[in-house]
């Protein structure tokens, strides 16, 4: 998930790794929790391992506050980077379903083939279909044993599935027809993601931000 995000954004533009964290935190959105600094610098580290991402040390650069020198170090893609971008925007396995994963796949939609969007959108509602009627089940069965708040709890995770249902099915009918989103439906947003995330508040860069 996060390679994928990281090859996709040093696409547009080569990044320093608050920069980058930023960004992520930016595009996307509810998952942005899930990005720290422990995680993105070793992912940054297998990424150059593999050759996919280069390193370079600007002197000019402008550092963030906090930082040290070392966080004059920008990522840029390389030529396999590209081809491994390219590779993960084609993969549509049942990884691309769950959450995470379609979220990030989802951001970069744009890229990515129809053909491709279609069997991820289609995985994506097989996948909330049958957890709609898992909570259905626990409803039919266990609904009067449920204290309130836990019955509402239950309640509203159904009603966000039916909501992301058909909004699934609204994407799969544009993508068949060949329409994006925004002229189809003048920008429809996943209802289930709730409305569009703010950018996050700036936070201080750690003591070093490290390469």
């Amino acid at each position: 998930m996060l390679e994928l995000a990281i090859l996709g954004l040093l696409q547009e533009a080569p990044m320093h790794g608050y920069e980058l964290r930023k960004e992520l935190a930016t595009k996307l959105g509810t998952l942005r929790a899930a990005i720290s600094y422990g995680t993105l610098y070793p992912t940054l580290k297998r990424l150059h391992s593999a050759g996919w991402i280069s390193e370079q040390a600007t002197e000019t650069d402008i550092v963030p506050p906090m930082t040290s020198k070392r966080g004059r170090i920008v990522y840029k893609i390389t030529a396999e980077g590209k081809e491994r971008f390219a590779d993960l925007l084609a993969q549509a396995g049942p990884e691309t379903y769950d959450d995470a994963g379609f979220g990030v796949h989802f951001t970069f939609f744009s890229r990515t083939d129809r053909a491709t969007r279609l069997r991820i959108l289609e995985g994506r509602r097989r996948r909330i279909e049958e957890r709609r009627e898992g909570l259905r089940d626990v409803l039919a069965r266990a609904g009067d044993r449920l204290d309130a708040y836990t019955l509402e709890l239950q309640r509203h995770g159904l009603d966000a599935c039916e909501r992301e249902v058909r909004w699934l099915e609204e994407l799969i009918t544009n993508e068949r027809s060949g329409r994006t989103p925004s002229a189809a439906t003048g920008g429809t947003s996943d209802p289930a993601a709730g409305p569009a995330a703010e950018a996050p508040p700036e936070e201080p860069a750690p003591h070093r931000d490290r390469p």
